[in-house]
This record gives structure tokens, sequence and C-alpha cells, in this order.
């Protein structure tokens, strides 16, 4: 794996999100209450809608146009919704996070 430093752990709030750009799209870093980091895409599968605006809550988030709600850990839809989106391995080391960067790679070949 090749790990890419995205930004220090503090610069993202609890329960808030915060984009990188990367070759490969956008991809939307969120922190849970508990201070877990999770990284997904950034796009709602149903609209469109900006996930890294929607509301973390737990280890999900709500899309902020719908309000379909994602697993962080594995992208599937909540509840009644269908659809997923893509997540990709994160790892936290020394305060800074580190962002799979063959997996994100590997994923936009797909």
């Amino acid at each position: 794996m090749s790990w890419i430093d995205v930004g220090a752990v503090d610069d993202i709030a609890l329960r808030g999100a915060r984009v990188v750009k990367t070759a490969q799209g956008c991809v939307a870093l969120f922190r849970t209450a508990e201070g877990d980091i999770f990284a997904a895409g950034d796009r709602c599968p149903h609209k469109g809608g900006p996930l890294s605006e929607g509301i973390v809550h737990g280890r999900a988030v709500t899309c902020p146009l719908h309000n379909w709600v994602f697993s962080l850990e594995t992208g599937q839809a909540q509840g009644a919704d269908t659809g997923e989106i893509p997540t990709y391995e994160v790892r936290v080391k020394d305060g800074r996070i580190l962002l799979d960067g063959a997996g994100l790679a590997k994923a936009a070949a797909a």
C-alpha cells in the first residue's frame, strides 16, 4: 500500500468532514463523535448530494439533499434506501490522516 498524508486529524471537527481532491476525484474524510476517521466518496448516488456537507452520526452520514443514510464502514445505504458509496482505507499516525493511495487508484480503475 502507498499511504498519502491528507491532513491532520485536528483539522476535522468531531462529527464533521472535509474534502480532499485526488487524481481520482474528491474524497470526503469524516470524523465521528468518538474521533474515528473514515474516507468515502463525496457524492450521494441518489442525486449527487455532497456527503461532506451531511450530518455525521454514529458511524454513518446523512445526505444533506434527501436524507439518505450511508454506513461509513461499508458504504451501504441504510434503511429502505438502496445504493452505496465507495469507501477507502485510512489510518492515523502521529495525528496525521493517511489515505490508501493504491486502494484509491484501484477503485478508480474499476
